[in-house]
């Protein structure tokens, strides 16, 4: 009856997010992340974690498991949460603040650059569709199938699509404020 009670739940929560494309997607975890760390301590880096697991992961995970242990619910439950809050400007902006400072080390001035540029670029919106480029998403990759490399769930979980946004801006130009100078200047980065 838990069981069931934690796949229904999830599967609603993930219906809400993901896409019919999803239905035959491979579990593959990210290397840098699995439950069984989660369940040992969910709530550390949970923006971060929620950015490295995708949703396919975590279904798979929920509807696989014979037996949820009350750990592994409430690690999936908060990424599931920090994915869903996510979905809305105002959540993936403290999203990106998070992850920046987490995974980049950079702190309020580097953030307060990266709000301008991707406020410009999608206003954190991360169905946002540039109709003459095609550029996706709330950085805007240009194509937008280069997210892919941080997760297949890239059209739906915005926290893939920061993800990127960040080691994008990070190979690329090594600061958020380095990639607007640029976009200033030319009006892409």
């Amino acid at each position: 009856m838990k069981r069931f009670a934690a796949v229904a739940a999830f599967t609603f929560l993930f219906l809400q997010v993901t896409d019919s494309s999803h239905a035959s997607v491979t579990v593959e975890l990210s290397a840098a992340v699995t439950i069984e760390e989660l369940a040992q301590n969910p709530w550390k880096d949970s923006w971060l974690r929620a950015a490295e697991m995708d949703l396919p992961a975590l279904m798979a995970f929920v509807d696989s498991k014979s037996g949820i242990r009350a750990a592994d619910l409430q690690a999936v439950s908060i990424l599931a949460t920090r994915i869903f809050q996510a979905r809305e400007p105002k959540g993936a902006r403290a999203a990106g603040k998070e992850i920046a400072k987490e995974k980049y080390g950079w702190g309020s001035y580097q953030f307060g650059c990266l709000n301008t540029l991707w406020t410009k670029e999608s206003h954190w919106n991360f169905r946002a569709r540039n109709p003459r480029t095609g550029a996706y998403g709330i950085p805007q990759a240009l194509p937008a199938m280069k997210m892919q490399i941080k997760g297949e769930d890239w059209r739906t979980n915005p926290l893939t699509q920061i993800a990127w946004g960040l080691h994008y801006i990070d190979v690329r130009y090594e600061t958020p404020c380095k990639a607007l100078k640029k976009f200033k200047r030319s009006r892409y980065y």
